[in-house]
């Protein structure tokens, strides 16, 4: 039986034996006062076996699989929760204290949401850091990239009714393409303008190789939401010939600096000459 006001934070781990032991102390130290933490060992190597284990009896749950991937680690932890309210948390990244606490109360207060997320702070590997501003909004606002961040708040009889997050993709942007499906029916994302996320900005991150298969996650989220684009086709073509205004500009911008380049070390004997005359 699910509890409504018992907040789920699902933690998929695969092999981050470093950040893993913080990403859980700070779903552990919520200040919301019903908070369950539910990991689930997506087959990672024995030195991450070691932590996750010392670290069982403090969470509510330990879940081992084989390596299947991110969306089935994450669908299988949300499927044993017990609470209404669901946060998946990536377990290199952390949450400050008070996230679950705000999120639930502007659910409780606006019956239409769908999506609770905050702002971010990216941490990178140079320990540089920077913020990070979702919009939130409506399936308009998610239309042609992610509007909020892949760690936000979403009801588990949401979940479920959209079908969970998609197995099949492993390359990335499943996050997106669930809120895609979540909000498809109506129902908004609101941001929380304080930066109660720090997620960091590695190199081999999901997000990172996602990027290196771009365009096959676009093509596959198009056509898998083909009446979502035709419904919505003067914004699809406005946005896709933006994009290519913005890489010819760019592609403009690049040549006009090689052109410049080109011109001055061709011109520097030229100067030089002529400054030597003029003496």
């Amino acid at each position: 039986m699910e509890n409504n006001t018992l907040i789920s934070i699902i933690i998929p781990c695969f092999n981050d034996v470093k950040f893993i032991e913080q990403s859980v102390f700070s779903a552990l130290n919520q200040t919301h006062f019903q908070v369950e933490v539910i990991v689930v060992d997506d087959g990672s190597n024995l030195e991450t076996k070691k932590v996750l284990k010392s670290l069982e009896s403090k969470i509510t749950k330990l879940i081992t699989q084989e390596n299947s991937g991110q969306s089935k680690a994450r669908n299988i932890g949300i499927e044993v929760a017990n609470g209404n309210y669901i946060l998946v948390l990536d377990s290199d990244d952390y949450l400050e204290s008070t996230f679950c606490e705000k999120a639930f109360a502007i659910f409780k207060n606006n019956l239409d949401l769908k999506l609770v997320s905050c702002y971010a702070n990216l941490i990178f590997e140079n320990n540089k850091t920077i913020l990070f501003k979702p919009v939130g909004g409506t399936i308009h606002d998610f239309l042609f990239s992610n509007a909020a961040l892949g760690t936000s708040m979403f009801k588990k009889e949401d979940w479920d009714n959209c079908g969970g997050y998609d197995e099949t993709m492993k390359k990335g942007f499943e996050d997106w393409e669930f809120f895609i499906r979540l909000l498809k029916t109506g129902g908004s994302a609101e941001i929380i303008q304080e930066p109660l996320y720090n997620y960091r900005k590695r190199n081999d991150s999901t997000t990172t190789r996602a990027n290196l298969n771009k365009y096959e996650l676009l093509n596959y989220i198009y056509a898998k939401h083909k009446d979502l684009y035709i419904d919505n086709y003067g914004l699809f073509i406005d946005h896709l010939l933006t994009q290519i205004q913005r890489q010819e500009q760019e592609k403009l911008k690049c040549l006009k600096k090689n052109e410049y380049q080109i011109g001055y070390f061709l011109l520097r004997p030229l100067r030089f000459i002529k400054s030597f005359l003029n003496k």
